[in-house]
């Protein structure tokens, strides 16, 4: 094999590595999790890495195999049995628990990575990183290493963190499904819709620490999104948890990413962020629109309306490509329901953008000026926004004070765009 050749097969290996350890690493994490108890989950990830390196070294040398996934599996169980008998855990620590479960079997059981004992240890292991006694920052670490596969320098970008700092974070959130003896299984069916809101409520941070995220890459933005939407959708599939406001949130999620590549590409051409009513229609994902369409209709059984319902249905009419008083108008009423139900400073700022397209300049100024988010960039956008026409200059100064607030280039670059166009007038 020439060089060339050499080089081509390298970069296949490493682009497929890369993708079945997104896809596979979370769930084979879980399946010899459940086997072997979340006590050893360091242990478990270290197996399952070491499984990830053996691949990207046998398959270098001798090409990819017929069936990856298969090979991984393969190699993982044969190393968590190696592993596990070598360090003596197994005999002293697991067998015990382990003859208890599996009432006195013969021989050790090896993982399972049938389709469905797949599914049913991710959605167990999901419940379990999102048990109320680990923080709730640590449970997105959590959920983004060992329910999405996303390595420590993902993490650490995503969170503008440093390795250091999430290395600790992971530490003490395993440690705290060690001592508190956190089990990889259901919570008893009393508790599930208590205990499924803080589920959905990790779901909706990770969603939104992809879609409103302050780091710069484009693609580990859009991928924390995708994953959200994963755990979701593997919600729906299990009748418990399948409940309205899981699909509610399904919806919001469709909904939200429908748009992901309208607000990254200019129709001009120029870089940075775009506001919603510059948006290119033409690059809205259709198919995920009517995906939220059908979320959202299923979570219209039964009475209950969570925030997931208030925020889909908000985020369904922006959807919407044309520009009328009708659709405005509604979604001011839901964001006077949803600050009812969960007020956030935030969705009050939005309240008065659709207070302005429904009533006008003055009435959502004169609430603009009583809300005073005084550290927050996007409230001087909006200000600058309902006086550019009124006063110009009062409109440069709120654009100016939003870019020293604003977080990131992009946002950055967006204001300076338009105190130039303010500048030309």
């Amino acid at each position: 094999m020439g060089g060339f050749q050499k080089i081509a097969r390298y970069k296949v290996v490493q682009q497929t590595i890369q993708q079945l350890f997104h896809q596979e690493f979370s769930k084979m994490v879980a399946v010899i999790s459940k086997l072997y108890g979340l006590s050893n989950i360091q242990i478990v990830e270290d197996v399952v890495s070491e499984t990830f390196l053996q691949a990207a070294e046998a398959w270098g040398i001798e090409g990819l195999p017929e069936n990856p996934a298969a090979w991984l599996y393969v190699v993982a169980k044969r190393k968590a049995l190696y592993h596990f008998r070598r360090k003596k855990i197994f005999d002293d620590k697991i067998s015990p628990e382990l003859t208890y479960r599996h009432q006195q079997k013969q021989g050790i059981p090896e993982p399972d990575f049938s389709l469905k004992n797949i599914k049913d240890s991710q959605l167990q292991m999901l419940f379990a990183v999102c048990h109320p006694v680990i923080a709730s920052e640590a449970q997105i670490g959590l959920a983004l290493r060992i329910l999405c596969g996303f390595g420590i320098d993902e993490i650490t970008e995503a969170f503008l963190s440093n390795k250091e700092t999430i290395n600790k974070r992971l530490y003490r959130a395993r440690k705290k499904l060690r001592t508190e003896n956190i089990t990889l299984e259901m919570p008893p069916e009393h508790e599930i819709t208590d205990r499924l809101d803080n589920v959905l409520h990790v779901i909706y941070l990770l969603f939104n620490e992809g879609y409103y995220s302050k780091t710069q890459n484009q693609i580990l933005q859009k991928d924390l999104c995708l994953e959200a939407m994963r755990l979701g959708l593997l919600l729906t599939e299990y009748e418990q948890t399948n409940l309205p406001k899981t699909n509610a949130l399904v919806a919001l999620m469709c909904f939200h990413t429908s748009r992901f590549n309208a607000r990254e590409n200019h129709p001009s051409g120029m870089d940075g962020l775009v506001l919603y009513e510059d948006q290119d229609y033409e690059l809205w994902d259709t198919a995920l629109i009517k995906q939220g369409m059908h979320f959202l209709g299923e979570s219209a059984q039964g009475e209950d309306i969570s925030s997931y319902h208030l925020e889909a249905k908000i985020a369904y009419w922006h959807c919407i490509k044309e520009d009328t008083k009708e659709k405005w108008q509604d979604i001011l009423h839901l964001y006077n329901q949803l600050l009812a139900v969960n007020y956030s400073p935030i969705a009050d700022l939005n309240r008065i953008y659709a207070l302005y397209k429904a009533e006008g300049v003055e009435p959502a100024l004169e609430e603009a000026r009583k809300l005073k988010l005084e550290d927050n960039h996007f409230y001087f956008v909006l200000v600058g926004e309902l006086c550019r026409e009124m006063d110009p200059r009062e409109a440069k100064q709120h654009y100016q004070k939003a870019c020293s607030l604003a977080k990131t280039e992009a946002e950055r670059e967006l204001i300076m765009g338009k105190i130039n166009e303010l500048e030309k007038l």
